[in-house]
């Protein structure tokens, strides 16, 4: 039964900080399902917003959780407890090389300003390049470099902050290309650049799949030409797999699949499965460079010991129950189903993604490609109320998208009833809009 006074206090008590609100509370969490404080189990296709890696509390996380209980939580900073160089003697087994050296903090967010800060000790540059479309945090260097989401009302960027337009064949933000990305938009984005330097380049960051600007898969060659720009400037460049790492494409990293090898790694939520865990990865050599030039990111939660031991359990869990391998399985099929809807319904515009990272482009128009954002909103909250917990990414000027991102431990019978729901809520969808 539902707490009511819980409920009054939430709506009270609590500050709004945006995104999706849900109109129950939450009560427990298990493998792809969530239970509200009505009795509801609702599948989650957000993962967690891309946490919950291997599903909600595994057995193994909470088995680490017990296990850090009895030995430590938290301790000074400067202490490094036991737990803590466990999983950097496992990502070797991952990591492209010469990446290896590793800062544990929380969140995506500091993850991506230890990555940004490192750059500019290691280059004494302070320029940074981004992608439109990216999302790599809220806090203020992260959230300088992202470009998902309205910006108004944060005052203006900090100096030396560049966007270039994002790799989106089927919007092209330049409006060249249809379909298939020639990577125009990269050579314009870097020559405005080389416009506005004032000769202090320091790193382009960059998301392998776009997640948050609408599941974008840049073209095959695009991330070597990325490379190739940032070495002719001087510059280094930062993968944020935020989203892509430990799994969710198949792969133990995107870099892996994508044959390019970054400066700085950025990973968080897939490495702590639920728990925050976040991780800024170089090489030696960049590591060296930083820190003679005084680089420091001493805070209150780096290096502690519940989130390393849980990070830990999630790579063994991965390769144990040959998580890789079930990403790819599960993703192609999820993908099969979702392009026979689109064979369906002439609102679906588009299909793409990679893995287990999958998204929806919903149009009026297959041909004029205008984004349906009432469609979107609605067929959202009516996958809610059917049991399905998915994301929408909805940009004014780009595009109406479904965000899909099980859990790697998914399962077909899962998959089907998701996909079952996304069907009605189509149907259901477009009668609300046709009343209208």
């Amino acid at each position: 039964m539902a707490d009511p006074d819980l409920r009054k206090a939430a709506s009270e008590l609590l500050v709004r900080y945006g995104g999706d609100a849900f109109p129950t509370l939450f009560v427990s969490a298990k493998g792809a399902t969530v239970k509200d404080d009505e009795g509801r189990e609702i599948l989650d296709f957000t993962s967690g917003q891309m946490c919950a890696t291997i599903g909600h509390n595994h057995p193994a996380i909470v088995a680490a959780i017990k296990q850090s209980a009895d030995t430590g939580v938290h301790m000074f900073s400067g202490m490094i407890p036991e737990s803590v160089p466990r999983p950097p003697k496992k990502l070797p087994e991952w990591l492209p090389r010469p990446l290896k050296k590793s800062l544990f903090v929380n969140t995506g967010s500091e993850s991506n300003e230890a990555a940004l800060k490192m750059a500019k000790f290691a280059t004494g540059g302070w320029e940074v390049l981004a992608l439109g479309g990216s999302w790599h945090g809220v806090t203020g260097g992260a959230g300088s470099v992202s470009f998902a989401s309205d910006r108004r009302g944060t005052g203006p960027k900090p100096a030396g902050v560049h966007v270039i337009p994002e790799p989106n064949a089927y919007r092209c933000p330049v409006d060249h290309c249809r379909d298939k990305c020639d990577m125009t938009c990269l050579r314009v984005g870097m020559r405005l650049f080389d416009m506005q330097s004032s000769g202090a380049p320091a790193a382009i960051i960059a998301e392998p799949v776009i997640s948050a600007g609408g599941v974008l898969v840049p073209p095959e060659g695009y991330f070597n030409e990325l490379r190739k720009a940032c070495d002719a400037r001087g510059m280094l460049l930062i993968f944020d797999e935020a989203q892509t790492a430990f799994g969710r494409l198949g792969v133990k990293f995107a870099a892996d699949k994508l044959g390019v090898v970054p400066d700085i790694m950025s990973v968080s939520k897939t490495l702590g499965g639920g728990v925050p865990l976040a991780a800024t990865i170089t090489s030696d050599e960049i590591e060296e460079k930083a820190f003679k030039a005084g680089f420091s990111f001493y805070t209150s939660h780096v290096s502690d010991p519940l989130p390393a031991a849980v990070g830990l359990a999630v790579l063994e869990t991965i390769e144990r129950e040959h998580l890789l391998e079930r990403a790819i399985e599960m993703g192609n099929y999820l993908r099969s189903q979702l392009e026979a809807l689109q064979q369906r319904y002439e609102v679906i515009g588009d299909v793409r993604g990679d893995g287990l990272l999958l998204g929806v482009e919903l149009v009026k128009d297959r041909e004029k490609r205008e984004p349906n954002h009432k469609l979107g909103a609605i067929t959202t909250q009516r996958c809610y109320e059917l049991g399905l917990s998915m994301n929408i990414r909805r940009r004014p000027e780009r595009g109406s998208v479904w965000r899909i991102a099980p859990p790697l431990t998914v399962t077909k019978d899962e998959l089907d009833r998701g996909v079952a729901i996304l069907d009605q809520s189509l149907r259901d969808g477009l009668d609300q809009v046709a009343r209208a």
